[in-house]
C-alpha cells in the first residue's frame, strides 16, 4: 500500500475526521490516479485510507478514518446500502430524491439522485471514477433498480484531470421523467437538465413558497432564474390551495428558452391553464429585467431569486458578493412594503454570515428596510456533517420588506 505522509502540524484537520488532503500539507508520497492510499502523519500515525488525485489541489480524499478497514468492493456495497438506508430516515415528500451526497454520505465526489425508477449519478473525483464500475453495481443493488445513467459533465471533473462523460451506464430507457413534489408533478431531461436533471436541493424551499402564497395570497408574484419553474409551481400551487387564482399576475425569468419552455409546460402538466391567471414567461437577463420593471414603477408581492453559483470557491468571493448585492438591491425595490422576497446563494464560497450581510447591504443601498423570517436551506436529503461543514453550501433567507 503507499503512503501519503504529511507535514508537522497539518494532520490536525484529518483527526477531526475532515476528509480532504491539500497539496501544501503533503511531505512527501503518490500514487497513480484514485488509488487508495494510507495518509499517515509526520510520525508515521495512521490517519486515513483515502482516494490519491495526482493533479487536483484536495490530493486525497478518505474513505475510512479506521486503520482496520479494507477498501474493496464490499466496502463500497456497505457505504452505499448505508446511504440509501438513511434516507428513509427523512420526511420527504417526493419521488425524486438524493440518495447519495458525496463526502456526506462517505463517497467523496461521488452524487446520486433518483427520480422514480431511475437512478443518475455523477462521478466528479479520481477515487470514485476509478471505483466507478463497482459502486454502479452497489447502488443497483442498494436500490433494487436497474437503470443508472451517469450525467459526469459537471465542471469539477477536469481539476480531477478527468474528462467529461454522459450516458447509460446500466440498463437504458426514456430521459424524460416526471416525478412527483409535494403533490403537484415536475418533468425533467437527466440527459440535458441542470446538474443531474433537477434541483432537488430546493424542494423544501419550494414547499414553504407554497406555504406563503397559501397564506398570503400573492397576487403579484416574480421568479427570477427560474430555470423550469419550480418556484413558479409551488406558488400556483399556495394559491390555488387558497381558492385563489384568478388574477394572479406572475413573472418567470431565465437566460434559457428551453427550460421556460418546460416551466410553461408544467402549467397544464398541473391543470393550472383556464384558471384565469396572468403568467410571463421572458427569456432574458435577469438583472436587465429587474432594472426594466423599476423604471416601469412595477412592484411585485413574492419574489424569488435563485441565482447560479457565483463563487464556487472563497477566491470568487469577492466578485460574487457585488453580483448577489446587486441582484437583491433591485428585488428589494421592486418588492412591496410588506411583501416577501426568497433569496438563495448557492455558492460554496460564500457563507451563511456573508449572505446575510451582502443582503443587509443591498437593503441599505436600496433604501429598504426588512424583517429576516426565515433561514432556508437545502433539503435533507442533501446532508451537511458535523466533520464538514463545506457541506452547506445553499443558503437562502425570507425576508419580509417592513410595511411603510
Amino acid at each position: 500500500m503507499k503512503t501519503l505522509r504529511l507535514k508537522p502540524g497539518k494532520e490536525r484537520s484529518m483527526q477531526r475526521r475532515h476528509p480532504w488532503v491539500f497539496e501544501s500539507a503533503i511531505a512527501r508520497g503518490g500514487a497513480d490516479s484514485g488509488e487508495t492510499v494510507r495518509v499517515e502523519s509526520h510520525d508515521g500515525a495512521f490517519l486515513a485510507w483515502a482516494a490519491f488525485s495526482p493533479v487536483s489541489k484536495i490530493r486525497a480524499r478518505a474513505w475510512s478514518f479506521v486503520e482496520t478497514q479494507r477498501i474493496d468492493a464490499a466496502f463500497f456495497a456497505s457505504v452505499c446500502a448505508r446511504a440509501v438506508a438513511a434516507r428513509g430516515l427523512f420526511d420527504l415528500h417526493s419521488d425524486g430524491v438524493r440518495l447519495l451526497h458525496g463526502e456526506a454520505d462517505g463517497l467523496p465526489g461521488l452524487i446520486v439522485d433518483r427520480y422514480g425508477d431511475t437512478l443518475v449519478a455523477q462521478f466528479l473525483s479520481a477515487g470514485v471514477e476509478r471505483w466507478k464500475d463497482v459502486l454502479a453495481d452497489a447502488l443497483l443493488k442498494a436500490t433494487g433498480l436497474s437503470k443508472l445513467y451517469e450525467r459526469s459533465d459537471a465542471s469539477g471533473r477536469e481539476r480531477e484531470g478527468l474528462k467529461p462523460v454522459t450516458g447509460w451506464l446500466r440498463g437504458d430507457g426514456p430521459t424524460e421523467i416526471t416525478i412527483r413534489e409535494h403533490g403537484w408533478k415536475l418533468s425533467l431531461d437527466i440527459a440535458t437538465g441542470h446538474k443531474t436533471g433537477f434541483y432537488l436541493d430546493q424542494r423544501d424551499s419550494r414547499q414553504r413558497f407554497a406555504e406563503l402564497a397559501q397564506h398570503r395570497r400573492f397576487r403579484r408574484v416574480l421568479n427570477c432564474f427560474c430555470y423550469t419553474g419550480g418556484f413558479t409551481v409551488a406558488a400556483l400551487a399556495g394559491l390555488k390551495a387558497a381558492g385563489a387564482l384568478e388574477g394572479v399576475q406572475l413573472v418567470s425569468v431565465d437566460s434559457s428558452l428551453p427550460a421556460l419552455e418546460r416551466a410553461r409546460g408544467h402549467l397544464a402538466l398541473n391543470g393550472f391553464e383556464g384558471q384565469g391567471i396572468q403568467t410571463e414567461f421572458l427569456d432574458a437577463n435577469v438583472n436587465t429585467v429587474l432594472r426594466e420593471f423599476i423604471d416601469q414603477g412595477r412592484t411585485f408581492d413574492a419574489i424569488v431569486l435563485d441565482p447560479p453559483k457565483f463563487a464556487p470557491t472563497v477566491a470568487h468571493a469577492e466578485r460574487a458578493a457585488r453580483a448577489y448585492k446587486d441582484i437583491n438591491r433591485l428585488a428589494l425595490k421592486l418588492l412591496e412594503p410588506g411583501g416577501v422576497l426568497l433569496t438563495f446563494s448557492c455558492s460554496g464560497g460564500i457563507s451563511a454570515d456573508l449572505f446575510h450581510k451582502i443582503v443587509a447591504s443591498a437593503g441599505l443601498d436600496a433604501g429598504v428596510d426588512g424583517y429576516i423570517a426565515e433561514r432556508l436551506g437545502a433539503a435533507p436529503d442533501h446532508p451537511m456533517t458535523i466533520e464538514f461543514p463545506e457541506g452547506e453550501y445553499l443558503k437562502g433567507l425570507v425576508v419580509v420588506r417592513k410595511p411603510a
